[in-house]
């Protein structure tokens, strides 16, 4: 813990604002004990009620807020998504995409769900500007993709740079959870960066987009191969889409349950 390098973000912001306002220690390793992803990647950050109300969540969540955001929804109406259905976002963030699928189903059949409270919070307010409190979005924070917690089975499940941002094994704890929350004709699909081969250390560099990946260290890169192991271990089908047009070259998986 001497390495500033080696702090999670609430350590590090209790050791640059101690005595202004910042955590105490004791809060710090509680918040840190708590969390599944903790020190993976630097989405726990909370940004303040004066950053969401600059809208830097907007950026927080990787920017091209509006060009994501409906590329994203053109591409699960494409594979079938209609307003009846019911959708769990995962890693939702502040709504990028959020905005869109609330805007689009019925009345209740949006379920978000994001380990970061204060992304919810920015998303729960881009909402209302947007004249769509009326749709009842259900929105929770969750760092262990506790899907049950909101009581229901999903038609689609969508998670868009989520799978980039984490390693094998809490890749197979979401598909597993996620396992468990679809129904029997549902499809996960998610976003990934793809690897020419199984183990490959050495970084990536996506093109388009200029993204370097890594083997071992977020963002993260995986080939086919690790991808249908990880729905193997989670006991679910795996197809690999690949293209989509995304900016930064991810690719797109879906998953299923075994026929």
């Amino acid at each position: 813990m001497d390495d500033p390098d080696e702090l999670c973000f609430c350590a590090k912001r209790t050791t640059e604002f101690s005595g202004l306002g910042g955590w105490s220690l004791g809060d710090c390793l509680q918040r840190c004990k708590m969390s599944t992803m903790n020190g993976i990647n630097a989405y726990g950050k909370e940004l303040s009620n004066e950053q969401i109300k600059n809208k830097e969540h907007r950026d927080f969540v990787g920017g091209l807020w509006d060009e994501i955001g409906k590329l994203q929804m053109d591409f699960l109406i494409k594979s079938g998504l209609k307003p009846h259905h019911k959708l769990l976002d995962i890693g939702c963030g502040s709504l990028r995409g959020g905005i869109h699928y609330v805007k689009y189903l019925r009345e209740g059949n949006y379920f978000g769900l994001d380990i970061n409270d204060s992304l919810i919070k920015a998303g729960k307010i881009e909402i209302e500007e947007a004249g769509l409190s009326n749709k009842n979005p259900n929105l929770i924070v969750d760092d262990k993709f506790s899907f049950d917690l909101f009581g229901s089975k999903f038609d689609f499940m969508v998670s868009i740079s989520v799978f980039t941002h984490l390693p094998i094994n809490i890749i197979v704890r979401c598909l597993s959870k996620a396992r468990e929350s679809l129904t029997q004709n549902g499809i996960y699909y998610s976003t990934f960066f793809q690897a020419p081969t199984s183990c490959h250390l050495k970084p990536i560099k996506q093109i388009p987009g200029g993204v370097f990946t890594n083997y071992d260290s977020d963002p993260f890169h995986y080939s086919i191969e690790e991808l249908a192991i990880m729905a193997k271990l989670a006991n679910l089908e795996v197809n690999i889409i690949g293209d989509w047009e995304h900016p930064r070259n991810q690719k797109m998986a879906a998953f299923s349950l075994p026929k």
